[in-house]
């Protein structure tokens, strides 16, 4: 594409909170970003809609509250947030912020420095790519062969990095074997492969009962259901069978933490030679790393005192881990991202279509397994 079909103006997605309470997402139209010397300016072909999306986008937005408003060609969606939590989103008020943290397309102008990745097609975190537009830095992307479809590689980042981030973890917090939950998402199904090419034990945790076939079908030996009435005895088996000591978390609120706690205390005890008022000495640990459900995560502390639960973030742990480790996990996930590292998805939607009111509710609900794909050039769905 030469710089002269390349349009003057872009649309993106945008979010923004007032100071009185209400939030609103709109499609704003925006000059054309051009890239500087080390950057490239993309014409962005597809971009999933994770939950970290979700989480700029709609915060603690009400969604019970949401009006249309706009016009099919400018949407705009208007809702309400609840007064308690406004004090936490006091650094974003009255901004008017992209969203879109990973996506794919065609490099379509480059600065000096960058001028490698001209017309290629190119996978990034860039951040705002619920956009036509979006300029990215050369060196954050990952070229993919030209006759890729960018549907299959616009999730080169989000979860494909956070899998092989959550496996360091594991291992530099000195265990071998893992439990993940949610396990029906994109993510968890990206998990299970790795674990079995990598031969780590994996318990699998689930909602619903089509999930544990889906997943068994994938070739998961331990899937547990937790709307099972036996939920606490199938965990206790999976997690002796493995060794499980460690767990990843998307669902955040309720009384799964603790639950994981408790089995994991109670298999530790099955060796345990003598009494401790404390519990035994097998290390606990629960990484909270989403906020599928945004109660509070009571915990009952009936596993003694070693034990620990605390936040995971994908961008502190490759900082834990350092340049060379988030290079090698790049490279990986190059090689394997059309295979392991494939993403799947329910619904594909354009820029305005992505901002009516079916659309944003079903985002809200962040139901395993389903998930939506955003392509800005596509006409409204």
């Amino acid at each position: 594409m030469s710089t002269k079909s390349i349009p003057a103006k872009n649309r993106q997605i945008r979010s923004e909170v007032s100071a009185g309470g209400s939030l609103k997402l709109s499609l704003e139209t925006t000059p054309t970003p051009t890239p500087g010397e080390q950057e490239v300016l993309i014409k962005v072909l597809a971009a999933p809609m994770n939950p970290s999306d979700l989480a700029l986008l709609i915060g603690p937005g009400d969604v019970s509250t949401l009006q249309e408003t706009g016009t099919a060609d400018s949407p705009e969606v208007q809702m309400q947030i609840p007064d308690y939590a406004m004090p936490y989103l006091s650094g974003r008020l009255d901004q008017s912020l992209p969203g879109g943290n990973e996506g794919a397309g065609i490099v379509v102008a480059a600065g000096d420095k960058a001028q490698n990745l001209m017309g290629k097609m190119v996978s990034v975190a860039g951040g705002q790519m619920f956009a036509e537009y979006c300029v990215a830095p050369g060196y954050a992307c990952l070229e993919v062969a030209d006759d890729c479809d960018a549907r299959d590689v616009c999730s080169s980042f989000v979860n494909p990095m956070t899998v092989l981030a959550m496996l360091e973890t594991m291992r530099a917090d000195g265990f071998k074997a893992l439990i993940n939950t949610g396990a029906a998402s994109n993510l968890g199904r990206m998990m299970i492969k790795v674990c079995q090419d990598d031969g780590i034990p994996l318990v699998n945790i689930v909602r619903r009962e089509e999930h544990v076939q889906e997943l068994q079908a994938l070739g998961a030996e331990y899937v547990c259901n937790s709307s099972d009435d036996n939920f606490a005895e199938q965990l206790q088996e999976a997690i002796a069978a493995t060794g499980a000591m460690i767990a990843f978390d998307c669902i955040g609120g309720g009384k799964l933490a603790d639950q994981l706690l408790t089995a994991m205390e109670a298999v530790a005890a099955r060796s345990q030679k003598d009494y401790s008022r404390y519990g035994t000495e097998v290390h606990k640990q629960v990484y909270i790393y989403g906020g599928l459900d945004r109660s509070a995560t009571p915990l009952s502390r009936s596993y003694g005192l070693y034990w620990s639960v605390g936040g995971w973030l994908l961008t502190a742990a490759l900082a834990r881990f350092g340049m060379e480790k988030t290079i090698e996990f790049k490279t990986r996930v190059a090689s394997e991202l059309q295979t392991t590292f494939a993403s799947h998805y329910t619904a594909e939607v354009s820029l305005a279509g992505a901002l009516s009111g079916d659309a944003i509710r079903n985002y809200a609900k962040m139901a395993s397994g389903e998930k939506y794909l955003v392509l800005p050039h596509a006409d409204s769905k």
